[in-house]
């Protein structure tokens, strides 16, 4: 699909990235978790005292170390490593940061590693995500089980928003034509045929949905 009205051109959301800038940036360290290429932390370096990306694909780390060199970006390192299972207390961060790779566990270890008042700030994917398919992802959240995740983690909600794309289909050849590019990873996770069918009995809609959460620990 094209880049929703609502992103960066790094496929960012400005309303994450608008929560993020309310907080004394240049005074912090931030740990951005399933940083990936590194999209993520390479947009709040200037920013920041100082960023940690980190995530468990070696070859997207090489990606992001060569973006923050070719930017000239000091302040910004990356390393490898399990972001369900690391420890981050090591990494010292003063706030936690996640786009689109959420979990419990990044809850938890967030939970623990932060000190009262610091936030932890993340896009989730919502359950209304590619909801034609059947198929929610397991990493997928409604309103309520992220409430209740935060909570049992130590943290209070201060802003939660739901942003929502609905395309709308005029026949199934434009319907397949918008989840084209979906169409080989659709086919390996059993979501492809199920959207096929859905499209073929009249549906004409693909919803894409993300969850925008600012935390702060108690």
């Amino acid at each position: 699909m094209a880049q929703s009205p609502g992103e960066t051109s790094e496929g960012l959301s400005p309303t994450f990235l608008e929560l993020l800038r309310l907080e004394p940036l240049r005074e912090l360290t931030v740990l951005d978790v399933g940083t990936g290429a590194g999209r993520l932390a390479l947009a709040l370096a200037p920013l920041c005292r100082a960023v940690v990306g980190i995530d468990r694909e070696a070859r997207q780390i090489d990606e992001a170390k060569k973006r923050a060199a070719a930017a000239g970006l000091a302040n910004v390192r990356f390393v490898v490593g399990d972001v369900e299972v690391e420890d981050y207390a090591p990494f010292k961060p003063d706030m936690v940061v996640a786009h689109l790779c959420m979990s419990s566990a990044i809850a938890e270890r967030a939970g623990r590693v932060l000190r009262p008042g610091r936030v932890f700030a993340f896009v989730a994917f919502h359950a209304d995500q590619w909801k034609e398919t059947g198929h929610p992802s397991r990493f997928a959240y409604r309103e309520v089980g992220a409430r209740r995740l935060l909570k049992r983690s130590g943290f209070t909600v201060e802003r939660l928003v739901v942003e929502r794309e609905v395309a709308t289909f005029e026949s199934v050849e434009q319907g397949l034509a918008a989840a084209v590019a979906l169409e080989e990873k659709w086919k390996a996770d059993g979501r492809w045929s199920p959207y096929v069918k859905f499209l073929e009995e009249g549906g004409r809609t693909l919803t894409r949905a993300h969850l925008v959460v600012k935390a702060r620990k108690t």
